[in-house]
């Protein structure tokens, strides 16, 4: 993933190497190689102007840091405005004070949701917790058993009445049937479609209206990139959501659904998808994903140590 991005950003910062001081010409010729790259990477064209406005205000001017070449100063900035646009820290899924923690994951079809639902599941059993899944998709043929077929792999019990109940009447049942068997987290896989229609969205207003989730969490494919982030600004505005799961992360060279989700609809990207495998779901990590973008972990080191002697010599 981002291995496009990464080529473009780490061949522009090595044209910078050679400069004695960062000019106002040297950061616009860089940063339109920049813009042109985030651009490529289908980052959303919004937050690349803001990006780039934000980077050359830090850049231009700024005297060379001791030890430290422009190029380098450069990516400090970049960095810096990646990890902003990408939410900063990483976010935590809210929890229950009281159990159950009601967790409603929503999306399209085919955006990875019912594999979703499972890998959530997973992940807070092996944490001690005892999830309990529930079908409420009784539109997409064999949704209700693909789920069942999941739960059944991973040990862990899914809630259904059959495609001909009312998607309301399934969370009742599953509400009732998790206080009996003392299930301390409920995930909802409820129904998606091919496009975002009123129909969907009505009934997903109904169930949350009803159910009042701890958590409504967004499941889209970064395959599709630029869509991604309509379909979360979409959901969000419609629905609303309270974070984004974006899987197939790991197929994705371009990486600009990521880079975009959270300046866009701000609301945070809080787990990734990193594979077919139920295990691979993972916390998104603003940091991590940033200095992965950039390729350059020894640099950014020598830039975090470079700050803190400056720190010192104006301290004393």
């Amino acid at each position: 993933m981002f291995e496009n991005l990464s080529e473009r950003l780490n061949n522009i910062f090595k044209k910078l190497r050679s400069r004695g001081k960062l000019t106002e010409q040297d950061v616009n010729e860089a940063l339109r190689e920049v813009r042109m790259a985030l651009l490529e990477a289908d980052v959303h064209l919004k937050v690349v102007k803001e990006f780039v406005n934000k980077v050359k205000e830090k850049a231009i001017g700024e005297a060379v840091w001791q030890s430290l070449t422009p190029g380098q100063l450069v990516v400090k900035f970049v960095k810096d405005e990646l990890i902003d646009i990408m939410g900063a820290t990483s976010a935590k899924l809210n929890m229950a004070s009281h159990p159950p923690t009601i967790f409603m994951v929503v999306g399209l079809h085919g955006s990875g949701k019912t594999t979703t639902c499972g890998k959530l599941a997973l992940s807070f059993k092996e944490k001690g917790n005892r999830p309990l899944l529930v079908a409420t998709d009784i539109y997409r043929p064999a949704a209700i058993s693909q789920l069942q077929v999941l739960g059944g792999q991973i040990g862990v019990p899914v809630f259904a009445l059959g495609e001909k109940t009312n998607p309301l009447k399934i969370v009742q049942g599953a509400i009732g049937y998790a206080g009996k068997e003392g299930r301390d987290i409920i995930i909802i896989d409820t129904a998606g479609r091919l496009h975002i229609d009123e129909e969907l969205m009505k009934e997903l207003v109904e169930l949350k209206d009803f159910l009042k989730p701890h958590e409504v969490l967004l499941v889209v494919d970064a395959m599709t990139g630029q869509d991604a982030v309509n379909v979360a600004e979409t959901f969000n505005n419609q629905v609303g959501i309270d974070g984004v799961i974006l899987t197939k992360l790991d197929g994705d060279a371009r990486g600009g659904a990521a880079l975009s989700v959270k300046s866009v609809t701000g609301k945070p990207i809080k787990l990734i998808g990193v594979g077919e495998k139920l295990s691979a779901l993972e916390v998104f990590h603003p940091e991590r994903m940033v200095s992965r973008i950039l390729g350059m972990g020894d640099v950014l080191t020598l830039i975090e140590k470079a700050e803190a002697s400056v720190d010192i010599e104006k301290a004393a």
